[in-house]
């Protein structure tokens, strides 16, 4: 064996080495191996040369990574556009090329119980953007929306601003995005004969409500609907869109899905413009049920004329009535004062107009007939009384002497009489309103032992105090039940017995709605049975079919002995003929019912109630009345159900006049709409 070293230059330019090695005599084959710049020679003993290539085989594994590396990094980016996202992407290629065109459901309608319509869907333009449709030439995008602006007589900073909220190319942008709505007629037609060098904007002629209604207290009903907010919609579901209506407020509100329908559907396959080229599929709408009311509207007219007046009288502004119909628990009339028009709503309300009714010291929004808590006054007898029975703390004849109150320690309780009422038994104490009699059967005195608050709160909540009644409206109050636990935890005091005489008299914490008086009013009036309170009488198909009719069935009865109510009805009835509403003695039919007066503050007058039924023997309705700040209710609440009453009985000719003048409304909102027909605009059919 021998070491070799050996120089090779192919040219001069071009010099190699032989690469230094061993060579082994004792192989029956040797070869040469030579370097130069990355090629090889290689010389065998026969002299034979061959020219190769030098490969570093140490780099393969390497190599092996990076591929991996990048395969691995593919698969993933393949599995993320074409599985994690895939639908995403796959919604947005078709979103370039296949739409999903809405076709509005008509509204329901709402009709009192007499079918007078009170609520119509008029033409409402609507201009929205397909942001995903507008020019990609920035240039060209800025035209169109200087063009609009000045037709439309609005901000170009405003249009601007609501599509920087669109990102571009994702799904939203190929969502309705809106811009205005209530569009003139005449700007409307501009913009659709505008609408073929302007891509991306759309002209939607979807219907908006007019209001007509005989007294604004059924504002407060009937509610109203608005365009939706981005909050509603995220709670409304994907049935909706940021340029649809709902119901706000009232009964809009509470049958939102049965006055809508179920809008229908196009697919349709649109050109580079986004305009339609042609229908792919489509699904029929669903028109919206329509209501049919317990209301009267002329009732409601009366019994809101009524009360206005009695407050102008007073010099107040705030008042309740409702009647309803003590078999069923139908509606027929509920007014709140102050009133306010939905129509501003509907129309689209101002600012200046808004900020006028929130900041409006007696609150016109608010529908204190369902949402107040007041304090029940001597409305709560009735209660208080027949609880007393039941529990046979007393009975039809057990007498108290009332000399104008009970002393009790430092504390005095009074009657209203000064002097008192005398003897006194359950009917007297009803017709008088004798606070010693129910102080007695409350609380106790001396040796008599009384129901006590905890049998008191019980009673209520039998009646259905403390909870809602279930009426067809939102926004429904629960009042309040005050108890021993409460007010220790509220107030960091015990219960004490004058406590518990102030809830046996309807005083203290003890908070009722108005409703809710009714409610047990009505159970008095039928002679035993709870009916749920209701505004809605029947639903109807968009044709005015009957689809279903509301459960009339009570929701409790049987609960006492029918000769304990009876008590309580005579005592009612002795209200009229001998006690506190004498004043309904004149009417043309018998009636019966209890005054109160509830304190509520010690810087302003008590609040006046009136709450009772006619006729006597077979009731037809039941009237609550309640008197903001009235002081008395013989004087300021029963002079308004003695006028409604009068009225109610002895009725004719209001009809006819309401349905003429609902007729006229018909016919110009008819011509209007006829107009809105010349335009074929996005989603009609």
């Amino acid at each position: 064996m021998k070491i070799f070293k050996q120089k090779y230059q192919r040219s001069r330019h071009d010099p190699f080495t032989i690469q230094e090695g061993l060579i082994d005599d004792a192989q029956p084959k040797h070869r040469y191996r030579l370097e130069c710049d990355g090629d090889m020679f290689v010389k065998d003993r026969t002299g034979g040369e061959r020219l190769g290539h030098n490969f570093n085989f140490g780099k393969i594994f390497a190599v092996k990574i990076i591929l991996l590396v990048l395969f691995l990094s593919l698969a993933g980016r393949l599995f993320w556009l074409q599985i994690a996202k895939g639908a995403y992407y796959q919604d947005l290629a078709d979103g370039n090329r296949i739409r999903i065109q809405r076709i509005e459901a008509r509204r329901g309608v709402i009709y009192d119980r007499n079918m007078i319509p009170m609520v119509y869907n008029i033409a409402n333009f609507l201009l929205y953007f397909i942001p995903a449709d507008l020019p990609t030439s920035e240039k060209e995008k800025e035209e169109i929306i200087n063009h609009l602006a000045k037709t439309l007589n609005i901000q170009v900073e405003e249009i601007n601003e609501k599509l920087s909220t669109i990102k571009p190319r994702s799904l939203e942008s190929y969502q309705p995005l809106f811009i205005i709505d209530n569009l003139p007629y005449e700007q409307a037609m501009q913009i659709y004969l505008d609408a073929g060098k302007m891509p991306g904007v759309r002209l939607s002629n979807q219907t908006r409500r007019q209001y007509q209604l005989p007294a604004l207290s059924l504002s407060h009903l009937i509610g109203y609907t608005g365009k939706i907010s981005p909050q509603e919609l995220k709670e409304a579901g994907k049935d909706y869109t940021l340029i649809d209506y709902l119901g706000k407020t009232g009964l809009e509100s509470f049958w939102e899905s049965e006055l809508r329908g179920v809008n229908g559907k196009k697919q349709v396959e649109v050109d580079v413009l986004g305009q339609e080229k042609r229908v792919i599929s489509e699904n029929p709408v669903v028109n919206g049920y329509n209501l049919k009311l317990s209301i009267d509207a002329v009732a409601q007219a009366k019994l809101d004329e009524i009360l206005s007046k009695q407050l102008k009288k007073m010099n107040l502004e705030k008042g309740v009535a409702i009647v309803l119909d003590p078999n069923n628990g139908e509606i027929i009339a509920m007014v709140s004062l102050p009133g306010y028009d939905n129509n501003v709503f509907a129309r689209g309300i101002t600012q200046d107009e808004y900020s006028n009714l929130i900041n409006h010291p007696a609150n016109p929004m608010f529908m204190s007939a369902v949402s107040g808590e007041y304090p029940s006054g001597s409305t709560i007898k009735p209660l208080i009384l027949t609880a007393a029975l039941e529990e046979k703390v007393v009975d039809e004849n057990t007498s108290f002497l009332s000399l104008g109150g009970l002393r009790i320690g430092q504390w005095f309780f009074p009657d209203w009489k000064g002097g008192g009422h005398g003897v006194t038994n359950a009917r007297k104490a009803i017709a008088e309103s004798v606070n010693t009699y129910f102080y007695y059967i409350g609380g106790g005195f001396n040796d008599f032992v009384g129901l006590g608050v905890d049998r008191i709160i019980e009673y209520y909540e039998k009646f259905g105090l403390g909870k809602q009644t279930g009426i067809d409206l939102p926004n429904e109050a629960d009042g309040f039940l005050p108890s021993k636990k409460w007010k220790l935890e509220a107030k960091g005091e015990r219960w004490y017995i004058g406590d518990t005489y102030h809830i046996a008299i309807g005083q203290g914490d003890l908070l009722v709605t108005p409703l809710q008086v009714a409610y047990y009013t009505a159970f008095f009036a039928n002679g035993g049975k709870l009916y749920r309170p209701h505004l809605v009488k029947e639903i109807l198909t968009s044709d005015d079919k009957l689809f279903s009719a509301t459960d009339i069935n009570p929701v409790k009865e049987n609960l006492f002995d029918p000769k304990n109510i009876n008590v309580v009805r005579e005592g009612m009835r002795m209200t009229v003929t001998d006690g506190s509403a004498r004043s309904l003695s004149s009417l043309p039919v018998s009636a019966a019912g209890k005054t109160g007066t509830a304190q509520w503050s010690s810087q302003k007058p008590p609040h006046a109630w009136f709450t009772g039924w006619a006729p006597y023997e077979n009731p037809e309705i039941t009237i609550t009345v309640l008197v903001d700040e009235g002081i008395e209710g013989s004087a300021a609440a029963t002079p308004v159900a003695r006028e409604f009453l009068q009225w109610y009985f002895t009725r004719n000719g209001k009809v006819e006049k309401i349905e003429a003048d609902i007729n006229n409304i018909i016919e110009d909102e008819s011509e209007i709409d006829s107009e809105s027909e010349n335009i074929p605009v996005d989603g009609q059919e």
